[in-house]
């Protein structure tokens, strides 16, 4: 605590600003106290970042009785209510001169900040305050980073202090920005989406895509919770009816690959969809209904994105209660990626259409503009990046909504897990088995043995990947010699998530993400992880 007598409003301003940024109390005395306050010193005017400070005028007869705020306060008394030692202002003297020295260095070191939150002395709103003038906290963006803030700030409600960040921007853009936040709902998925329109106006008709898969995603959410319920477990048909994989269809298969193939269509965005259940992509015809009227502006030419998704990942565990999930990936259709005529020299009986809808789908994982998954458990998780960072949300059933959970999920260089379907392992060639068995030994650079892990559903293998650390993988073999997950719509949309996560992915001699697949339900062997990890499997293979 200090008191003092100010013959300078302008020194008392500066001071009382030095103290706060300290976290100290500043008690003025004399005629301070009011032409400090007629100058301007109003709630929220003082210090909006990064600590709250308020100015509180009331009328106290000791210091006993100040009723202190939580956080660092300047409270103005007036002189006749209180009276200080001498020696007291002697001492604030050298105090407050160190005070100041400070607070200029602390401002210009955060003026070279991008964004910084400044701080005010003015007694002007500023131009981010609401209309009842409660100040709007901003919080320093570095890398990327945003913070999401509230006006409270206690455990109740560190939620809304949740940071997104773009550690791993590698297409520009722009991460969304949460002035503030409602307690009760926190960042809902829409609210998410729709700030990224406002950051990136170039991604304006992504927002409309992803409020069409969140609607599927909430809508197979309730179906498999219900499989069992409604009759909607076991093989379609009864059984007999297999996919392009030569896999036996589920019912869900069927009712989910088409949930999401019509949620897709009808954004009106979309160009060509590609699908695991599907024999081949599809060109969605986007044609507006004539009684719009030609006066309508309406683009014509069709989606400007092409969706490669696996509707039920895991659906030979549906009936088990097994967690499965959703997995999707959304290009943008450019000129950059389309095939070559002679990649279409020995498909003689190819149409022109068809010809169109694998130049626009067949694109490696470095082209892709989003990718994510949904994962159906314990609760509903939809997690996904636009490739600045990876964001989780959590489906609060209650309103109906996906909320942020999960802020700037990162994958450590090391974890303690491995996922892997260790009944292969004879069947691994020779790096792939040393490498497991260091895992599982402990002979490896970390010197620990780690813990196996395995669902048998990548989504959930993934999900755990992404929050514990750790590796997973499904590695060629003998029986699989090209591996067994598809490029398009499994490998590379997940690669993109744990690379986007700060993690690395490889099929043990090349980047998943750099491989440009030959047909639309390739297979690759894939090993996915924390960077140091990933690492020293290709130090094997490479050796």
């Amino acid at each position: 605590f200090f008191s003092c007598r100010m013959y300078s409003t302008n020194l008392a301003a500066v001071a009382a600003l030095a103290c706060a940024a300290l976290g100290c109390v500043f008690i003025f005395g004399n005629e301070n106290a009011a032409n400090l306050h007629s100058a301007g010193v109003t709630t929220g005017t003082i210090l909006r970042a990064p600590i709250v400070a308020h100015a509180h005028r009331q009328p106290v007869t000791r210091v006993s009785n100040l009723q202190w705020a939580l956080e660092p306060s300047v409270v103005v008394v007036p002189s006749s209510e209180f009276q200080a030692p001498a020696a007291v202002n002697s001492l604030f003297v050298a105090l407050a001169g160190i005070s100041v020295v400070s607070l200029v260095s602390y401002l210009a070191g955060r003026m070279t900040a991008p964004r910084m939150a400044m701080a005010t002395m003015t007694g002007h709103p500023s131009p981010k305050e609401s209309d009842d003038k409660q100040p709007v906290f901003t919080v320093p963006v570095t890398q990327g980073m945003v913070k999401l803030t509230s006006s409270m700030v206690d455990e109740h409600t560190s939620i809304a202090l949740m940071s997104v960040t773009g550690a791993k921007k590698v297409v520009g853009i722009r991460s969304p920005v949460f002035s503030e936040t409602c307690d009760q709902t926190g960042i809902t998925l829409s609210r998410f989406m729709l700030e990224v329109a406002r950051a990136n106006p170039d991604l304006q008709e992504l927002e409309s895509v992803f409020a069409s898969i969140q609607t599927a995603v909430k809508t197979i959410a309730k179906l498999v919770k219900r499989s069992a319920i409604d009759g909607m477990t076991g093989l379609q048909a009864g059984g007999g009816a297999v996919n392009v994989q030569g896999e036996e269809q589920k019912k869900l298969d069927v009712i989910t690959n088409d949930v999401l193939k019509r949620a897709l269509k009808f954004t009106g965005r979309m160009g060509v969809i590609a699908s695991e259940e599907e024999d081949v992509p599809v060109e969605v015809d986007n044609r507006v209904d004539e009684s719009y009227g030609k006066d309508v502006l309406v683009e014509e030419s069709g989606g400007k994105y092409i969706s490669v998704f696996d509707p039920l990942d895991g659906s030979s565990n549906v009936d088990a209660g097994i967690p499965v999930g959703t997995i999707f990936g959304i290009f943008a259709e450019d000129d950059d990626c389309k095939l070559s005529d002679a990649f279409f020299d020995d498909k003689v009986d190819m149409t022109e259409a068809m010809k169109g809808c694998l130049r626009s789908t067949l694109k490696p994982g470095n082209s892709l503009v989003s990718a994510g998954y949904a994962l159906y458990s314990s609760a509903t998780h939809f997690v996904f990046t636009l490739g600045a960072g990876v964001n989780g949300f959590t489906l609060d059933e209650s309103i109906g909504e996906f909320i942020l959970t999960h802020p700037n999920i990162t994958v450590p260089p090391r974890g303690k897990i491995y996922s892997i379907n260790e009944a292969n392992r004879l069947n691994w060639d020779a790096p792939m088995q040393e490498y497991i068995e260091g895992l599982a030994s402990g002979n490896n650079p970390g010197k620990k043995p780690y813990t196996s892990r395995y669902i048998g559903s990548m989504v959930g293998d993934v999900h755990r990947t992404l929050l514990y650390g750790g590796v997973f993988g499904y590695p060629a073999d003998k029986k699989n010699v090209n591996g067994k997950l598809r490029l398009l719509y499994e490998a590379a949309p997940m690669s993109f998530l744990i690379e986007q996560a700060g993690g690395k992915s490889t099929t043990g001699l090349v980047r998943v993400m750099d491989i440009p697949p030959k047909n639309v339900h390739q297979r690759v062997p894939l090993m996915m992880g924390g960077s140091d990890e990933i690492d020293e499997l290709v130090a094997l293979y490479t050796a």
